[in-house]
């Protein structure tokens, strides 16, 4: 079974970060390993990359020029159909695949399953924040608390450690491109889940979660202020009640909701009745971050319908 590992980057400023991706990929205890970079519409660092990637390196890789900048999930529609292996897997240019990555995906296709994710853990390139809590590092794009701890089928993972039979990803039609846009100031999440929503009505089957299939992402320290941390929170309300209108499917959402509310409230305001003040902080920007992910889902409830309409 052959997989190929499809790789975007932009920035000039990812460059290091994007050549240590790829050099876990290419150290991986699985023997057959395509890997496609796609560089999305920048010419000078498409050049940077071919003078500054030595000679044993670019034999290791295919590299793809986009014309135009297409953005992130155009852009690995189109690392899909230069790739030729039995499964497609998607890793971000800021992320490093465990040396067992790829072995422990092609684990669960070869028990049958059509789509496979793994365990993202962070890998802080600053101090952790002692007042994030755990239970939305999804918003820094991190496997969170409450996700599942075994391997288990689940509706998606995040888009860094995610994979597909090839052949369904191409019957899916891939990627909807608007799933991942910018319009303004409004900016669009969501591509990973409403893909995995749609082969879950097509094939009634979900991703197999193996937590063995490990990617690390790197943490940057802009991605932990709480500017950056408020402003995900509500455009991820906002695109779940876009993605109600596409789908009409958000209940595991409504399932993480609950948790929040009755196990996990309750298990911070325990610890913080005990004096932990990581606690107490944690519990606090827990709801600061519900409130903001419920004012972006009423924002989306009410200007849905024109954004329902322009993306199916």
């Amino acid at each position: 079974m052959k997989v190929s590992v499809i790789v975007c980057t932009y920035s000039p400023k990812m460059k290091d970060h994007f050549l240590e991706c790829i050099r876990s990929l290419v150290n991986q205890s699985y023997p057959s390993v395509e890997i496609v970079c796609i560089v999305d519409g920048n010419e000078d660092y498409y050049k940077r990359l071919v003078k500054d990637m030595d000679d044993k390196l670019k034999s290791k890789i295919t590299l793809h020029l986009n014309e135009r900048n297409l953005g992130l999930l155009e852009s690995r529609n189109i690392g899909v159909k230069l790739a030729d292996g039995d499964v497609v897997a998607f890793i971000d240019d800021d992320a490093i695949a465990d040396r067992r990555w790829i072995e422990e995906l092609v684990k669960m296709y070869r028990k049958g399953a059509i789509a496979v994710g793994g365990k993202i853990m962070p890998l802080w390139l600053s101090k952790r924040p002692r007042w994030l809590p755990e239970e939305f590092y999804w918003m820094i794009g991190v496997t969170h608390l409450g996700f599942p701890e075994d391997v288990r089928e689940v509706r998606n993972t995040f888009g860094s450690n995610l994979s597909f039979k090839r052949d369904v990803f191409l019957e899916l039609g891939g990627f909807n491109p608007a799933m991942g846009g910018i319009k303004g100031s409004r900016i669009l999440q969501g591509g990973e889940t409403e893909l995995c929503n749609r082969m879950r009505k097509r094939y009634g089957r979900g991703v197999v979660y193996n937590p063995n299939a490990i990617v690390y992402h790197k943490i940057f320290e802009r991605r932990t202020r709480f500017r950056f941390l408020v402003r995900r929170a509500f455009w991820q309300g906002y695109s779940k009640a876009i993605m109600k209108g596409l789908t009409g499917d958000i209940r595991e959402e409504k399932n993480f909701l609950k948790y929040l509310l009755a196990e996990r409230t309750r298990a911070r305001v325990v610890e913080a009745a005990r004096g932990s003040i990581d606690d107490i902080l944690k519990l606090l920007f827990m709801w600061i971050f519900l409130s903001f992910v419920g004012l972006g889902y009423v924002y989306g409830n009410l200007t849905k319908l024109t954004r329902v309409k322009n993306l199916k």
